[in-house]
């Protein structure tokens, strides 16, 4: 498991401001079973762990002494850096099963594409059950079975780490090839119900328009 240290966080409020100038970040460790503890954390080092284990992966929080399975539940951003600038840990009860949504890995070359067509991901990620240290950091999705234009991968094609539960529908479709006339057909698809709605709105307001002065005449 993934480690991160921490330290007990004295400043509060708006004087959290100092710490950010120093490389440290303000963050609120809680769950259902532990109280709430302010803490401060290493820009880089939090920068390192979030890459590899990313928001829904268990790692070791270790504060002073004290060792924590937590999540990284949420982190906040500045308005102009893209450093966090707040994080909230998560220490779940680990005999309990969570929902999570996993994002989803393509990997390998789908044939398909070579005929021309366009790789259409009908899902980025996957609702997921299962135990906060079973929660995989990603799923993988492999399109090299995608030959044809009519190949498809559903969701009960994935491959899942073990004691992991979809919620997801198993039928819907993850990803295909989609041949280069129907992909036109989507895309005009929009723009066509868009103009037709334009369409009605203006004779609607003519037609309100119109009523408007037969009733002002009489």
């Amino acid at each position: 498991m993934i480690s991160l240290e921490a330290k007990i966080r004295k400043i509060q409020g708006k004087k959290t401001k100092s710490l950010k100038k120093t490389g440290i970040i303000p963050a609120i460790l809680y769950g259902p079973e532990i109280k709430n503890a302010l803490l401060e954390v290493n820009l880089k080092e939090f920068k390192k762990v979030l890459k590899e284990a990313g928001e829904n992966t268990m790692i070791e929080l270790k504060a002073e002494g004290s060792e924590y399975a937590v999540l990284i539940k949420n982190v906040g951003y500045g308005p102009i850096s893209s450093d966090p600038i707040h994080i909230d840990f998560y220490q779940p009860n680990l005999s309990k099963e969570l929902e999570a949504s996993i994002p989803l890995e393509f990997v390998g070359n789908a044939p398909a594409l070579q005929l021309g067509g366009t790789l259409l991901k009908n899902m980025q990620e996957l609702k997921i059950k299962s135990l906060p240290q079973d929660l995989p950091h990603n799923i993988k999705v492999d399109i090299s079975s995608l030959n044809t234009f009519e190949d498809s991968i559903l969701v009960k094609d994935l491959i899942l780490p073990k004691n992991v539960k979809v919620m997801d529908s198993l039928e819907e479709t993850v990803v295909k090839v989609m041949e280069p006339e129907k992909v036109e057909e989507e895309l005009a698809k929009p723009m066509a119900e868009e103009g037709l709605d334009s369409i009605e709105k203006v004779e609607k307001k003519k037609k309100e328009e119109g009523d408007s002065e037969e009733g002002s005449s009489k």
